[in-house]
């Protein structure tokens, strides 16, 4: 069946946020986005402020635009994390009007992309040596504590991502831990692998289950497992507890929620608690100092391209490029993506 495409819209914002109420998001998030996104609204209408000194609508803003927004809120002293959740609603309301067909692109596709870059390479936010980061998880003694916290590490998923895996979505040398498992077919002949899933999103259905949390990934990809990741997730195999969710997550509680599938709250649980202990996080601190599973993203991305010096690898491996660049590493990906993963990826044992 054919998408089916909005008549002509008077106010696309509102139209947006009617259709979040009709998603079931609460009014508290339905707030937020109205909030930004009529500033948003208010500015490029203005042609004392946007960048063609014409008044606009949403729909014929332009990157330009939405950079100029994005301008002001740093000379008023927005905080960089305000900026970053700004954007990324303003972000998610182009993405989903040029979806259902309202809108002919997303202005914001570029401007997240540069964002990116600047977010992950903040000079404020706390710096942690490779040779620390085998210390902190040389302390993590619990099966499922350490395999959530080098998962993050060696992969640079984001917590979501890493909550909406299946064991489908693992596939091991040591094929014993997953036999009876019949894999995604996008890891067949690529050796130990784990597939993530841009598709699951909160509150939809996949693989048989309804998810809590969103992948925000532009395409699906491959990671490689390398022999240290394989021998936690092997530990971890072994004692995970049996589970009636359907879709037979990789990663479920131990405690309450025993072999319930983890949510992003649980593992941000389990990750700051430990870096509490380890003086990594402080109740009331701010994203430049505590270490948050976003952290290991930030580690990951920071330490692969000043090993490998190649920005496309990184952007593929975090799942944020799509189109033709991520078909290239797709095509080649034993020779481009796991060779040049395997030569740089740090040690953490």
């Amino acid at each position: 069946m054919a998408a089916e495409q909005p008549a002509d819209i008077e106010d696309s914002v509102g139209y947006f946020l009617q259709d979040m109420t009709y998603h079931g998001k609460s009014d508290r998030t339905r707030s937020a986005y109205e909030r930004v996104l009529r500033a948003f609204e208010s500015f490029v209408e203005n042609p004392s402020q946007n960048p063609t000194g014409t008044a606009k609508s949403v729909d014929e803003a332009g990157h330009r635009d939405c950079m100029a927004w994005i301008h002001t809120l740093r000379n008023r002293d927005v905080s960089p994390s305000t900026i970053a959740t700004y954007a990324s609603y303003l972000h998610r309301f182009y993405a989903y009007m040029a979806q259902v067909g309202a809108f002919d692109s997303n202005p914001m596709a570029l401007v997240m992309e540069e964002m990116d870059e600047k977010i992950d390479s903040n000079p404020a936010r706390r710096e942690i040596s490779i040779a620390q980061m085998r210390g902190f998880v040389r302390q993590i003694h619990h099966p499922l504590d350490h395999a959530l916290v080098v998962s993050l590490l060696k992969t640079g998923m984001r917590v979501g991502e890493l909550c909406n895996l299946d064991l489908r979505d693992v596939s091991l040398a040591e094929s014993r831990a997953l036999s009876g498992v019949s894999n995604r077919p996008a890891l067949d002949g690529r050796g130990p692998s784990i597939y993530v899933d841009a598709e699951p999103s909160v509150g939809s259905v996949s693989n048989g289950e309804e998810r809590t949390a969103s992948n925000k990934r532009k395409r699906s990809t491959v990671i490689p497992v390398d022999d240290e990741l394989e021998t936690v997730l092997l530990r971890w195999l072994a004692i995970r507890p049996d589970t009636t969710a359907p879709a037979d997550p990789l990663f479920v509680g131990t405690a309450s929620g025993w072999g319930e599938r983890l949510t992003p709250d649980a593992v941000h649980h389990i990750v700051t608690g430990h870096a509490e202990t380890a003086g990594w996080y402080r109740t009331g601190g701010d994203r430049e100092e505590n270490v948050t599973p976003h952290y290991f993203r930030h580690f990951f991305t920071t330490h692969l391209r000043d090993r490998t010096g190649d920005r496309g690898i990184v952007k593929y491996l975090r799942g944020d490029v799509g189109g033709d660049i991520i078909d290239t590493y797709t095509h080649n990906w034993g020779d481009r993506v796991r060779e040049t993963y395997e030569s740089n990826i740090y040690s953490l044992f």
